[in-house]
């Protein structure tokens, strides 16, 4: 669909974000090739923390899509997007007395990235959740510097997440473990990802600390649709 918003792919200019500690520069625009999309505020945290100089790091990140519009009739105007989070999932487990349904808690892949301060670039999953139920799996790229990331990306059928340890259900004595979960694509299949953002660590000086910056808010538009 032409002008869907990027959902996930927004989580990955996140990481990129902080590339650039730096910001008071507005929300990016949206780089898709039409003129739909949403509005992106989220969190990422980063562990190790962001510093001036370069380094391997990994990140989560959730938030919230507002004021998407589409060429879609039916596409939600609102929804949830994240990567590297653990989400509870409710999933069927095969045992000798028949199926059992469970809700499990399993880690989503969580995104990598090189860089600092300065520049980053990253890649990963991100997962959206949209108001009306359906949900987007997209599989990422960004690139930063200064205040702004770009992402590119493209919607994936399906992504694995794996349970978290040591879950199950026990059924006349016997343990069942959890299994793995598809988080399988619903709306937008087969569409591309492009978005703009801007970051804002609480204390950008953090970038010349040991610790360096492990928090950001991020702001901005994000677009998810078909090439043209």
């Amino acid at each position: 669909m032409i002008g869907r918003r990027l959902s996930c792919a927004l989580l990955a200019s996140l990481s990129s974000a902080l590339v650039a500690a730096v910001l008071t520069a507005p929300p990016g625009t949206a780089l898709a090739a039409s003129g739909g999309g949403c509005q992106l505020q989220g969190q990422a945290q980063f562990s190790p923390g962001l510093t001036a100089g370069a380094g391997s790091f990994s990140y989560s990140f959730s938030g919230g899509l507002t004021g998407c519009a589409s060429s879609d009739s039916t596409a939600p105007a609102t929804g949830n997007v994240g990567a590297g989070n653990v989400v509870a999932e409710t999933v069927t487990v095969a045992t000798a007395g028949g199926p059992v349904a469970a809700t499990f808690q399993y880690q989503e892949p969580v995104p990598t990235g090189s860089g600092g301060c300065g520049s980053s670039t990253t890649s990963g999953d991100a997962f959206a959740v949209w108001a009306d139920g359906t949900r987007t799996a997209i599989s990422y790229t960004t690139s930063g510097a200064a205040a702004m990331v770009v992402l590119q990306g493209s919607v994936v059928a399906s992504v694995v997440l794996q349970p978290l340890p040591n879950q199950g259900v026990t059924v006349a004595g016997v343990f069942y473990p959890a299994p793995a979960y598809t988080f399988t694509t619903t709306r937008d299949a087969g569409d591309t990802a492009f978005g703009v953002l801007t970051f804002q660590p609480p204390d950008p000086t953090a970038c010349n600390t040991a610790a360096g910056v492990t928090a950001a808010a991020i702001g901005g538009t994000v677009d998810l649709g078909s090439a043209q």
